[in-house]
């Protein structure tokens, strides 16, 4: 992930900067020495702290960052995060992206803090999804992570998930287990499988069949969920997807089930507020 991470940087820098900052290279001088301050202007779950610090030193090795608070700390408006300080024109030219990570990564936190709270007297968990922005899944992934949260899967290669259309192009359940367990052996790989279920006639076909970790109800509403929990409970491990809502994640919870996944915690957050400003 840090191969990732480090490549998702240099891109970053890239769009944003180009063959030079011209703004900061005209009217700031090279050797000027400046500090910004990161303020929060909304009510939130911090998130992105060590990630900007990585920021920062990858531009500038000798910007010295001062940290006052962590990655998951609960903030409110007027709250400094951190202070940094050192060259102002590597002050301003890292400006924009560590905003852009820390608001982006911070709004995902908080949001999955209220689902995660949403959960409280449950022992369902919730999952985040692939449904990320290209190129900055592992920073939202770990932002989910942040507001106590669960990762799924952080791509294709680290789980199998026959979902319905490889169950539909592979000729069923039967089918699709079969082969992802003889590509797993055939490859040497030891990865868990997850199925996804439409029915609880696939449901079945699948507790016949055997030979998975993990079972998936699609689209289920609460009342099935229930019956397919008692029907799967200690054999495998349970998650619902699709549908579910805010309003109805605990309708779900009280059905028993491990696990619910919320493509909702990356897909359509609006970023927390906050500036990084001189002082």
């Amino acid at each position: 992930m840090d191969e990732l991470f480090d490549q998702l940087i240099t891109i970053a820098f890239g769009e944003d900067i180009g063959d030079g900052d011209h703004t900061t290279l005209s009217c700031i001088p090279a050797d000027a020495m400046g500090r910004s301050r990161l303020i929060i202007k909304e009510e939130g779950i911090l998130a992105g702290v060590d990630v900007a610090v990585k920021v920062f030193h990858r531009f500038d090795s000798n910007l010295k960052v001062n940290l006052l608070m962590k990655d998951g700390d609960h903030v409110k408006p007027g709250d400094i995060a951190f202070t940094v300080e050192g060259k102002t024109q590597s002050l301003l030219q890292t400006e924009r992206l560590v905003l852009n990570i820390m608001q982006r990564m911070s709004g995902i936190a908080t949001v999955t803090g209220r689902y995660v709270k949403q959960l409280e007297g449950y022992h369902t968990r919730v999952l985040d999804t692939r449904k990320t922005t290209p190129g900055m899944r592992v920073l939202e992934k770990e932002a989910v992570k942040i507001g106590g949260g669960v990762n799924h899967r952080i791509g294709l290669f680290d789980m199998i998930l026959l979902k319905d259309n490889h169950v539909d192009f592979a000729g069923g359940i039967e089918n699709a287990i079969d082969r992802a367990k003889a590509y797993l052996k055939e490859k040497g790989k030891d990865l868990k499988i997850e199925i996804e279920v439409r029915s609880m006639d696939e449901l079945e076909r699948v507790m016949k069949k055997g030979g998975v970790n993990r079972i998936m109800f699609d689209n289920f509403t609460p009342e099935q969920t229930k019956e397919a929990v008692k029907r799967v409970a200690g054999i495998y491990e349970t998650e619902s997807s699709g549908g579910i809502t805010f309003n109805t994640l605990r309708d779900y919870a009280a059905s028993g089930v491990d696990y619910i996944s919320v493509g909702a915690l990356t897909h359509s957050v609006k970023s927390l507020d906050m500036s990084l400003k001189a002082f």
